[in-house]
């Protein structure tokens, strides 16, 4: 088996706030997580080189043979094939950004110790359209229907669908596939521009509409009258309900009702409240600007369509309203009418009006709420974590006195 270790290069904060909690490995894009997909890849086990106060929940494992991968760097057979071919010293680059390289332990603390790499031999392949990577926030939505069919192809070859109900309407059935103990009644699912995957014991309930490509994870729900279009992916254990395009929610999280989200990344552990709508085209229909942890400004995306990003454990009450375009980091709970600011501070409370802090013991009573209901725990790693955001991100709170 492989040692694969995953890391994060100087471009990580141009992710945030979706891996506040996280590296960058854990992002869900189409219907597997990066980390999955090259464990699946490669045959492999996973570690990570991620921030420091990250490290403990997810450390790093390292062996006398370690395939040390951009976690920005997508799989498929082109790439894959490169990399199972390298040799010890060997890397491969995408103008000169490390996309891979195989090194024994002493080579890998040298360079875990930012210490030269001895005889590296490097290939860029900038220009060759076998590499693709995420690069920014909204690559996750742009590029999961592409990301999707290339799951379905990995997790489906060679396997047969549960039986699919003949209450639903269907067409192009030959891209859908059901996993054991998958529930699908009554629904509309048009597989012709992209398949369909319904995960294990995961249920459609009656009256949903879905078009293809479109991934629901394990143990999730489409409530009834749930409208999906194409290149949607609902991670595991969600309940989603009303209108949903070119999105992807990580995990455990809740939409439940009505209200439209588009062009958007949910983080996990999220609650989104009854006629709850987010923009996804600004009435201009000008470029869309997105705030920048890393730069620290709103800049220019280059498309037209974003719409809204959710670190973890956010909550949103009924009926906001999310301006084209808003970034929401993690531990906020926003409500009341009108729209809020286009970027929200982590552990935010409120909302138009204004907002205050939503202290951290507070936050953990939340937190501690939500993850029971789903048989997690909130895990004294997961507590640090926060508690080391709460004060990283006080300096966004511009409400809060600084000295």
């Amino acid at each position: 088996m492989r040692n694969i270790i995953l890391f994060e290069d100087e471009r990580r904060n141009a992710f945030l706030p979706l891996n506040f909690t996280k590296p960058i490995a854990e992002f869900r894009i189409g219907i597997l997580t990066i980390s999955e997909k090259w464990a699946k890849w490669l045959s492999g086990q996973v570690s990570y080189i991620t921030s420091d106060y990250l490290s403990e929940k997810f450390p790093i494992e390292i062996s006398d043979d370690n395939y040390v991968i951009n976690a920005s760097l997508l799989p498929n057979q082109a790439i894959v094939q490169l990399i199972e071919d390298l040799l010890f010293n060997e890397a491969l680059l995408y103008k000169e950004r490390l996309l891979a390289v195989r090194l024994d332990n002493k080579q890998f603390d040298r360079l875990i110790n930012n210490e030269p790499i001895e005889n590296l031999k490097g290939s860029d392949l900038y220009g060759q359209p076998n590499v693709e990577m995420i690069f920014q926030l909204w690559d996750i939505f742009q590029k999961n229907g592409h990301q999707i069919a290339v799951d379905f192809k990995l997790l489906t070859s060679g396997r047969k669908s549960n039986p699919i109900s003949q209450t639903n309407t269907i067409s192009g059935s030959g891209d859908i596939f059901l996993e054991e103990g998958a529930v699908v009644e009554c629904t509309m699912i048009n597989a012709k521009s992209g398949p369909v995957y319904i995960g294990r014991h995961a249920e459609v309930m009656e009256g949903s509409m879905i078009r293809g490509p479109f991934a629901l994870g394990d143990h999730s729900t489409l409530k009834m009258g749930a409208k999906i279009y194409e290149a949607t992916t609902i991670g595991p254990f969600c309940k989603i309900g009303g209108e949903v395009n070119n999105s992807v929610v990580f995990g455990y999280s809740n939409k439940a009702h009505d209200g439209f989200l588009g062009n958007s990344v949910i983080g996990e552990w999220c609650n989104i409240g009854a006629d709850t709508n987010n923009s996804n085209l600004k009435n201009n229909y000008a470029e869309v600007k997105l705030w920048n942890y890393q730069s620290e400004r709103f800049e220019l995306t280059g498309t037209q369509f974003c719409g809204l990003i959710m670190g973890d454990h956010s909550k949103v009450g009924i009926n906001v309203m999310f301006n084209t375009g808003t970034v929401v980091g993690c531990c906020a709970n926003i409500f009341g009418s009108g729209f809020p600011r286009n970027f929200i501070p982590s552990f935010s409370w409120g909302g138009a009006n204004g907002f205050t802090t939503f202290e951290v013991d507070k936050a953990f009573e939340v937190a501690e709420a939500v993850m029971k209901r789903r048989g997690k725990t909130l895990e004294d790693t997961d507590r640090a974590i926060l508690k080391f955001l709460f004060e990283e991100s006080s300096k966004f709170r511009r409400w809060e006195k600084h000295s």
